[in-house]
């Protein structure tokens, strides 16, 4: 409904997505959410899809799956630079394998971005060759070959022959003794804010049952999903953190109504909030003032969502 691809409700996919993945966790079959940089193509800030990306492994552990594999699309939205990517990407692989245990194994997916690539074909090559280079800083288990060709016409075998060439002589290199990149202050620093912000997010997504009365009783009456993590989620936060109110479909819906869980992209959705406004910063996706169209940090835009909850409730 989000994308206005189906008439399904929001709390409805989020349940039937939740029985599609406890399907394939019971068959041992491994699973693969991608609900984080679906937020970054619709110009999210980014540090929604930090806590995305915490939330898709969150639920495909509490689900029973045993192989997850956690994809990071880079260069989303376009203009994102490659130092803020790496340490977007950095925050997510940090929050996503603090959940990681004997009993849940995380492999690591890279890809390019779709809107990234150009419609000149001889610049797309070269924005897929130094899309990968950044991403194998992450070190990956898999590397998801998107064709070249993507901002012109839909790939061709010979276009999908030749982007798997591109990639091969890449990582080749890269495996050969290429400096981290990852170890760069801006990196690092980046990482940081983004992990701390996500914090924040999903702290305030844990409470709601706390401050909205028509979610208490939610709360009240749901039960743990089929297999609690084996180890504390948010340890990396230090957070206690509510496991159901993360995992349950009506106050995932609840804030995405409120707008914690935002977009430029869903305004006019119904079933959406659509009011927060982004911009690129400094290679950044970042929430701004609309009236000012300065920065606004996450902590900020959270509590002034969080107190008009608050303000509604009594």
């Amino acid at each position: 409904m989000l994308d206005r691809r189906g008439p399904r409700g929001v709390e409805q996919s989020i349940t039937e997505a939740q029985e599609a993945i406890a399907w394939h966790a019971a068959r041992g079959v491994p699973v693969e959410v991608n609900e984080a940089h679906h937020w970054s193509l619709r110009d999210a800030p980014d540090a929604v899809a930090v806590a995305a990306a915490y939330l898709g492994a969150l639920n495909a552990k509490c689900l029973g799956v045993k192989d997850y594999v956690a994809q990071y699309m880079f260069n989303t939205p376009p203009g994102t630079t490659a130092a803020m990517d790496l340490g977007k990407m950095l925050a997510k692989l940090e929050l996503i394998e603090s959940l990681a245990d004997d009993g849940f194994r995380v492999w690591r997916q890279v890809r390019a971005g779709l809107a990234s690539f150009p419609a000149d074909l001889d610049m797309a090559k070269g924005q897929l060759a130094a899309s990968t280079m950044v991403s194998m800083n992450l070190k990956p288990h898999i590397v998801h070959v998107v064709g070249f060709c993507e901002g012109h016409h839909a790939a061709t075998p010979e276009d999908i022959i030749e982007s798997c060439k591109i990639v091969h002589g890449v990582i080749r290199n890269c495996l050969d003794g290429m400096p981290d990149m990852s170890l760069a202050q801006e990196v690092q620093e980046r990482k940081n804010q983004l992990v701390e912000e996500a914090k924040v997010l999903l702290r305030a997504i844990s409470d709601l049952p706390e401050i909205v009365p028509e979610l208490r009783d939610t709360a009240e009456r749901a039960q743990p999903m089929s297999q609690a993590p084996a180890t504390p989620p948010m340890e990396v936060a230090n957070l206690d953190i509510d496991i159901n109110a993360l995992t349950n479909p009506r106050i995932l819906a609840y804030a995405i109504k409120a707008g914690l869980l935002d977009a430029p992209h869903l305004t006019g959705n119904p079933h959406a909030c659509g009011r927060i406004r982004t911009a690129m910063i400094n290679g950044a996706c970042v929430t701004i003032d609309p009236a000012t169209g300065k920065h606004i940090p996450e902590s900020q835009r959270v509590e002034r969502i969080l107190s008009g909850l608050r303000q509604a409730g009594t």
